[in-house]
């Protein structure tokens, strides 16, 4: 379906306004499942996300800015994001013993269960999400989304 349509636009748009309104619903139409399927969990695409940035630190604590760099919604509050995570017992935070000042999160055991249960769940949404493209296709998409944030 053409953006105009899914918008019911009443006329014609600039190409430059197009492909932004464009990209910002096909967007909104990815998330839309994704959150779904992580509610089910209790689990937030934001939670997700930190999860997964303390999974690929491979035992190794990170701090909130590490997770604050590395997340993909860089608006995530993730002070609040790591507490929640805490109180659901999938992170661990502690002080550093070398330096007091800092904290260190840690991703525990079910966090990473949790991961493991996803992980299929996961790929298998991605791959229904971008179905409709070849493999060429997607590969020009990656580099074009590349190059328009560069």
């Amino acid at each position: 379906m053409k953006i105009e349509e899914a918008i019911k636009a009443t006329g014609a748009m600039d190409l430059s306004a197009k492909t932004v309104i464009n990209i910002a619903y096909t967007s909104r139409s990815l998330e839309e499942p994704f959150q779904a399927m992580l509610k089910e969990y209790d689990l937030s695409a934001q939670q997700f996300n930190v999860l997964r940035i303390l999974r690929g630190q491979r035992g190794k604590p990170a701090n909130l800015s590490t997770l604050q760099e590395r997340m993909i919604d860089k608006n995530s509050n993730t002070t609040r994001l790591v507490d929640k995570l805490l109180k659901k017992g999938w992170v661990l935070r502690q002080v550093c013993e070398k330096n007091r000042r800092k904290i260190e999160i840690f991703i525990t055991e079910d966090g990473l269960q949790l991961l493991s249960t996803l992980d299929p769940i996961v790929t298998e949404s991605n791959k229904k999400s971008v179905s409709n493209l070849t493999n060429s296709e997607l590969e020009t998409l990656n580099n074009l989304l590349d190059k328009l944030r560069s």
